[in-house]
């Protein structure tokens, strides 16, 4: 396994919808950890890079409903 975490912006905050849907991203295989900083507007995940790759995290994301701005570049 090759744990990898990426952050990208997001503009609006989820709701209660896009929520229950980033519970179900929550459960694909290869995605480890997801955590917000909704005063930056962040989103950070941690995942398997052997599994998933950067692209498919950000389209997991966007077809939960989620706003994504853009990526953030980690330090």
């Amino acid at each position: 396994m090759s744990a990898v975490e990426v952050a990208f912006r997001y503009g609006n905050p989820p709701g209660p919808r896009e929520m229950r849907a980033l519970d179900a991203v929550r459960d694909v295989y290869g995605i480890r950890r997801i955590a917000f900083n909704e005063k930056e507007h962040t989103i950070r995940v941690e995942y398997d890079a052997t599994r998933l790759k950067e692209s498919v995290v950000a389209a997991l994301l966007r077809r939960a409903g989620l706003d994504l701005c853009g990526k953030l570049a980690l330090v």
